[in-house]
């Protein structure tokens, strides 16, 4: 059962910390089996009170290979980059 990796960007502090961390971060997850179906884009509230500004969406073939992506020593160092840059939130869905 595929799963996805939805992010937030929040806030950024630190562009340049964020594009190192966009220049390096897909190999990583291409190594995990994941690709990318969203990366940011034009978003569309039509409930609620969300308004979220960049969103960051990787499926990956199953939940057990996202949480090895994330927990990763390949990923380790660049999640401390990204999460140096600004303020982020993130969830693990898993899907159909």
């Amino acid at each position: 059962m595929p799963a996805y990796c939805l992010f937030e960007n929040v806030e950024i502090s630190d562009l340049s910390r964020l594009e190192d961390y966009k220049r390096d971060v897909a190999p990583t997850v291409e190594r995990f089996g994941g690709r990318y179906v969203v990366l940011g884009g034009r978003v569309d509230r039509m409930e609620g009170d969300w308004a979220p500004r960049f969103l960051v969406m990787i499926e990956f073939p199953e939940l057990e290979r996202a949480h090895a992506w994330y927990g990763s020593p390949e990923y380790a160092e660049l999640k401390r980059l990204r999460l140096s840059a600004g303020r982020f939130n993130a969830v693990f869905i898993e899907g159909l």
